[in-house]
């Protein structure tokens, strides 16, 4: 898939990150949004959303043009660098050292920057190396060498009054000192490091040390009080380390803020720096965040732009401290099809620093493909010769279209499975996700789509929460909870797939991960992504042969429903109207499509409006694998026994079933079948039946559109995006 695909008007030469970043991909100059108060911009999109995507394409179209730093927040990469010595370092460290390196390296307009400020912080904290001794907080300190110093470019004067803080007393002193014995963090050797440091200074350097180290939690306007508390702080682990390394984070861009402020700078350089924070709903990603949001609630100001990923909608529960979700006021926000970003200025009501982080924050919904995209994305895949009507890449269209709901990553693995695979007119979705798909550069042998696509969406993407015991059966857990409908049913499953674990996942746990995860909710369907369900499901069928594990799962939800109906309870949720009906659900796509038939036709006379409900809920259910006979049975090919009542309620039964799976095409056929059995009941002798024709109508026009009969989250979504 093309890399701006769906991004254009976000890329564009006057798209949103031109004028955010100051500087369009061809170079040209664009007044800046959000001055001088800048958001943070959070991608928010679950899985497959191509949030990570989009941060690479503004690597790529800008990083010629201004200073651009692409960060994985999720790679375990920082936490290993940081293992040697976790008294000196921390992932948090290990990441902006990283960011701090690659900008000392930057050849665009103006240069490469420098970070003395940063190198004064990592500097003390260096004191915290194994052992302690002079020659470990030498070496741990000359790791950060190149940072204070800008290198020279010719004919250029570079600011030379950070100049020997390496290569001056400060090493000097450490060197002296080798071989004498100290506690871990001595004073002795922390006093003696922070003298070298402010000796080796010119005096516009340690004003500068001054003003910012001064302003350090408890510092008093004291540098060197303030770089002990840092060093302290970063030792003492905890909340206390995450507060060192925040203001670590202050530094740098307090760094990148100085080498365009000055006079040099706002000579030369153009546009605003940016780091791009991908995967910044982990523990790292998290923790870099609350800084810089915290920084600028408290009336911090730089001009450097952080774009961070989001799974949750509401960009992150950490921003919105602790509210229930009914008190919680959205971030502003704003999506690629809009006219353009909205106005935003920082909302500071009650007091900026009991104001939520979330009003720091500017949401960038992702897009989801538009039908067209998705045909050309599925069109130019396609490999073989097409018949004439072009009916297979048609129904491969629909098929891609519904299963994948528009979510770009699931739209390229099954347009590049389906390039070659063909499926009848009247196919079921689900059948695309058997087809064979070799990944690019992979030398593995081909697998089913619907395995490499679980493996991306889910395995790959384990919810940050998710305790470490329950990371190996995630997947067979989702896979069973596919075939529930609200809290109720997934904990009965649930409680059945775990028995005998000491440690169980609740239902609402469960929820509360997807949502964090980024996965849509339905009041109707338990995992309320429709493409994902239909990816378990189809998993769930293949578990066991025959399909046993499926029925088995219907079966214990069929008997639940049955008890909760004998005791005469009600419903607990707004997924079915009564229990009864959320047990025929489970019935009917068990083997019990008789009893369900018996059923509807002895409770239709005298509640015709009641009894469509009831009928919709029943019918919403997937079919399961093997053999489809809905269609004939529908239409009156295979003949049910009874009375004409019953016989016609089955066909209709069967048709409704039919439009609520939305797995298939339904059209102008299944339409007049529906019309047509809805009308021969509101003519026969029972009480009520005139009430049907209306029903006819409305329905006919549903299905002839291809609308669902019965709304919900999951069938909207489809409809936005088809």
């Amino acid at each position: 898939m093309h890399e701006d695909l769906g991004f254009e008007k976000l890329l564009g030469e006057e798209g949103f990150f031109s004028h955010l970043l100051g500087r369009s991909p061809s170079g040209a100059g664009r007044d800046p949004l959000y001055g001088p108060d800048l958001p943070v911009v959070l991608l928010t999109g679950g899985p497959g959303m191509g949030k990570g995507r989009l941060l690479h394409a503004v690597q790529d179209h800008f990083a010629t043009k201004v200073p651009v730093v692409r960060l994985d927040c999720g790679s375990p990469v920082y936490a290993h660098r940081a293992g040697p010595e976790p008294g000196a370092r921390s992932a948090a460290t290990e990441a902006l050292v990283e960011m701090a390196r690659r900008l000392c390296t930057w050849q665009g307009t103006g240069g490469s920057f420098a970070f003395p400020r940063l190198f004064a912080g990592l500097a003390v904290i260096a004191t915290g190396a194994e052992g302690g001794t002079p020659a470990a907080v030498a070496t741990e300190v000359e790791r950060y060498e190149e940072l204070p110093q800008k290198r020279r470019l010719p004919g250029l004067r570079t600011g030379d009054f950070w100049k020997g803080v390496i290569s001056g007393s400060l090493q000097n002193l450490l060197t002296a000192m080798a071989g004498q014995a100290f506690d871990p963090y001595s004073a002795a050797v922390g006093n003696a490091l922070l003298e070298a440091l402010f000796q080796s200074l010119a005096p516009r350097g340690r004003v500068e040390l001054e003003r910012i180290y001064g302003g350090y939690p408890g510092a008093a306007g004291q540098p060197m009080h303030g770089l002990s508390n840092l060093a302290a702080d970063f030792q003492a682990r905890g909340e206390a380390r995450g507060l060192a390394e925040g203001f670590l984070f202050r530094a740098l861009r307090e760094d990148l803020e100085a080498a365009y402020a000055s006079a040099s700078g706002w000579l030369r350089r153009v546009g605003r720096p940016a780091l791009l924070l991908d995967h910044a709903e982990s523990l790292l990603g998290e923790r870099l965040l609350r800084a810089v949001l915290t920084d600028r609630r408290g009336g911090q100001r730089d001009r450097v732009v952080i774009v961070g990923t989001a799974r949750r909608a509401d960009g992150g529960a950490f921003l919105h401290g602790g509210l229930p979700p009914e008190e919680v006021v959205p971030p502003a926000e704003f999506r690629p099809s809009d006219c353009g970003p909205p106005e935003w200025s920082p909302r500071l009501g009650g007091g900026s620093e009991r104001a939520p982080l979330a009003d720091g924050v500017l949401l960038l919904r992702m897009p989801f493909l538009t039908g067209d995209q998705l045909r050309r994305e599925t069109e130019r895949r396609q490999t073989r010769g097409e018949p004439e009507d072009g009916a297979n890449r048609r129904r491969i269209d629909a098929a891609v279209a519904r299963l994948s709901g528009g979510r770009p990553h699931t739209v390229i693995r099954l347009a590049d499975a389906a390039a070659a695979f063909r499926m009848s007119a009247d196919a079921n979705d689900r059948d695309l996700l058997e087809a064979p798909l070799r990944l690019p550069g992979d030398g593995a042998p081909e697998r089913p789509v619907v395995d490499v696509l679980l493996q991306e969406l889910l395995m790959d993407q384990l919810p940050v929460g998710l305790p470490s015991e329950h990371r190996g059966e995630w997947l067979d857990l989702l896979t069973h909870l596919s075939v529930a409908h609200d809290e109720e049913c997934a904990d009965v499953l649930l409680r059945h797939h775990q028995s005998g674990h000491v440690n169980r996942l609740t239902a609402h746990q469960v929820s509360k991960l997807l949502t964090d995860t980024g996965w849509p909710s339905c009041a109707r369907h338990f995992v309320g992504d429709f493409g994902l369900r239909q990816m378990l499901v189809h998993r769930l069928y293949g578990l066991r042969p025959d399909g046993a594990a499926w029925y088995a799962d219907h079966h214990l939800l069929r008997d639940h429903y049955a008890e909760r109906a004998a005791d005469g309870r009600a419903p607990d949720s707004a997924a079915f109207g009564s229990v009864i009906a959320h047990r025929m659900n489970h019935h009917l796509v068990s083997g019990g499509t008789d009893d369900v038939a018996d059923h509807l036709a002895a409770t239709l006379p005298g509640r015709p409006r009641e009894w469509c409900a009831e009928l919709l809920e029943i019918a919403q259910a997937p079919y399961p694998g093997g053999a489809d006979a809905r269609r004939e049975r529908a239409q009156g090919l295979v003949t049910p026994e009874g009375p004409a009542l019953r016989r016609t309620v089955d066909q209709l039964l069967h048709a409704v079933w039919l439009c609520e799976e939305r797995t298939r095409p339904t059209g102008q056929e299944t339409a007049r079948t529906l019309a047509k059995l809805l009308e021969l009941l509101s003519i026969m002798e029972f009480d009520g039946a005139g009430q049907l024709g209306k029903v006819a109508t409305h329905w006919n026009g549903l299905a002839a559109n291809e609308q669902p009969l019965l709304r919900c989250a999951c069938t909207e979504q489809l409809g936005r995006r088809g």
